[in-house]
């Protein structure tokens, strides 16, 4: 089957999926579920890529995922940080900076992995999984491996993470409010935040999902700084040569714009619903492509390195979210 009839397919099982409760009650969203699907098919498919394939995928991992992430602004809104208050912000910043920082410096310098792998691991873990990564993938143009590799180990932490948080919250004497601000602050993916937010009450899963989406909001000016950051540095002679010239991911801007509209205009509901769903397809088809391309045997050779990063941000997540939000709030 042409890859741009299974594509697409592949895309809208994800998204149905993550629909129904037994899947969604572990955290899983239609990003990662695309991903799995899309390697099983680029696995086991006898099908030999033509010119018109290939054309579709980078148009998919391209061109579709910038426009997911433009449309993905239209589910949030600046009123929304007014709702949690200051800590909520500060805690999140705190834990951005911290867990970017961390994973870089840790994965570059001490597990010795290659640097775009660390970033996407880090950007990941620190800001909102698969989407982050996804949008640190352009400014990094890293190999299809490395992102694989990255969102594999952050769905794996993240799922577990919402398993910890319920009992986590048994033996920890802070208001429902306060723990919903330390998942939103923590949970790796919004699905993730949502699922361990539900199994205590409505009032924390409301609380943590308006501050796990105050996390996805920074992502703009993240990717900002860091392209910024990696123009200046350089990596090699050609990049030093260049870096004069600013390589500024626009999609960002787009995606500042959307949300800032859905802050000071009432749309339909039955528009934020169309636009939602077109965001969650573009996104999918994207993680489908990249999945279609990727092999098991190169996620295989990347070691135990990308799994001891990820645990390791998992559990400054986890402690030092709590003391800080136990601190703050």
């Amino acid at each position: 089957m042409p890859t741009y009839i299974f594509l697409p397919i592949i895309a809208l099982l994800a998204i149905a999926l993550a629909k129904v409760e037994q899947v969604s009650a572990f955290g899983l969203s239609a990003l990662p579920l695309a991903i799995v699907f899309g390697m099983f098919y680029g696995h086991f498919s006898l099908r030999v890529e033509d010119e018109r394939d290939k054309i579709f995928s980078n148009f998919c991992k391209q061109k579709l995922l910038r426009f997911g992430i433009i449309l993905f602004g239209f589910g949030l809104s600046f009123q929304q940080i007014l709702a949690v208050g200051w800590q909520a912000v500060v805690i999140d910043l705190v834990m951005i900076s911290t867990i970017f920082t961390v994973g870089t410096v840790v994965g570059i310098k001490v597990l010795k992995l290659h640097r775009d792998v660390a970033i996407l691991t880090a950007a990941g873990s620190a800001i909102c999984g698969a989407a982050a990564i996804l949008a640190t993938e352009s400014v990094l143009k890293p190999k299809q491996q490395h992102i694989t590799i990255a969102i594999a180990t952050v769905v794996l932490f993240g799922t577990l993470a919402m398993f910890i948080y319920p009992f986590i919250y048994q033996w920890v004497d802070m208001t429902d409010q306060s723990f919903g601000i330390y998942i939103g602050s923590t949970a790796h993916e919004v699905a993730q935040a949502v699922a361990a937010g539900q199994s205590i009450n409505s009032e924390t899963m409301q609380t943590a999902v308006v501050v796990k989406l105050i996390r996805v909001m920074m992502l703009a000016p993240f990717i900002l700084m860091l392209s910024a950051g990696l123009n200046r540095i350089g990596t090699d002679s050609k990049t030093k040569r260049e870096k004069s010239v600013i390589a500024i991911p626009w999609f960002v801007f787009g995606f500042m714009a959307t949300a800032l509209i859905n802050s000071v205009v009432i749309l339909p509901e039955l528009i934020k619903t169309a636009l939602s769903f077109a965001s969650q397809f573009s996104l999918a088809m994207a993680m489908a492509a990249l999945g279609a391309q990727t092999q098991w045997a190169t996620i295989k050779e990347a070691g135990p390195k990308p799994l001891i990063l990820a645990l390791l941000l998992f559990i400054i997540l986890i402690i030092g979210g709590f003391f800080l939000s136990s601190w703050l709030v």
